[in-house]
């Protein structure tokens, strides 16, 4: 499959919406919950008002059509001003285990140097910390539904 990787824009929004619910939708065993579940407020910060100081990441799309295959971003917490930047990463289902999660993560890492320490949400204990700890990221911190991964920069 053919694709293109570029920037995310403010105007980007509801395509991150989309994504955040494929990755909630991909969370255990469970059935694939409502659309709604994205605007619960632990969910929804990572998408709202997308596009302010700070918010960075990548979206993968078909080349041939345009659709959407994953998307990849970091935002800072506002209400935890000295927080590391939260990780948000999501590839549609039926497009995983083609190496685009790997092409946007690297993306994220190469434009983003400097950015050693960040927190992911809902994955402790998931195959997708493996491809987090294939670029250097270890775990430093870690509860019942999060870790903090840090790597050298």
């Amino acid at each position: 499959m053919d694709y293109v990787i570029r920037p995310l824009q403010p105007e980007d929004e509801s395509l991150l919406w989309e994504m955040l619910y494929q990755g909630l939708s991909s969370l255990g065993k469970m059935e694939r919950p409502s659309r709604d579940i994205v605007r619960r407020p632990e969910f929804s910060r990572y998408v709202e008002g997308w596009g302010r100081a700070g918010d960075t990441g990548f979206v993968a799309h078909d080349k041939k059509d345009g659709s959407l295959l994953g998307a990849v971003w970091l935002r800072r917490p506002i209400d935890k001003t000295h927080a590391p930047p939260e990780l948000a990463f999501a590839v549609k289902p039926e497009h995983r285990r083609h190496g685009i999660g790997a092409a946007l993560l690297t993306q994220l890492v190469r434009a983003n140097p400097d950015q050693s320490t960040i927190s992911l949400s809902f994955v402790a204990g998931k195959p997708l910390l493996r491809l987090y700890e294939r670029f250097g990221f270890k775990v430093i911190e870690q509860e019942p539904d999060a870790v903090v991964m840090h790597r050298e920069a």
